[in-house]
């Protein structure tokens, strides 16, 4: 898993919190609490996933172009962050005779896969609005 995936999520929260308003990414970063070339980073991967628009210039910035009742957490997971809970570097040489060594790569590959995917499901019970909603509950 990656900050980028709580970073999009936070952001898509935020944006259905003001609801047709536009934000800048310094204003989406300041609520993040990260570089604002973090905020354009994702936002720009949001952006191509269909969740959010952008204008630029002055009055610019980002605006949700998606419903956040049907966008799930899933989605968002894999627009921005698929792949990343398995670690890029696994022990184990499949040249070595041992039979732990030589296959452990591919079991752990099958592992990550496997584990990946119950986490998409989880996520795909989560919409963004669902989220704002345990927000809300969390102030009263």
């Amino acid at each position: 898993m990656n900050s980028e995936f709580i970073i999009a999520v936070h952001s898509l929260v935020f944006l259905t919190y003001i609801p047709g308003q536009m934000a800048t990414s310094e204003t989406i970063a300041e609520n993040v609490c990260t570089h604002p070339a973090r905020i354009r980073k994702v936002m720009s991967c949001l952006r191509k996933n269909g969740f959010v628009k952008t204008k630029e210039g002055i009055g610019g910035g980002y605006i949700l172009d998606c419903n956040p009742d049907e966008v799930t957490l899933g989605q968002v997971y894999r627009a921005v962050s698929c792949g990343t809970l398995k670690p890029g570097w696994c022990s184990g040489d499949s040249e070595q005779a041992c039979m732990i060594s030589s296959n452990i790569k591919h079991v752990m590959d099958e592992v990550f896969l496997d584990a990946e995917t119950q986490l998409e499901t989880y996520l795909n019970g989560h919409t963004v609005s669902s989220i704002l909603q345990r927000i809300k509950h969390c102030k009263e």
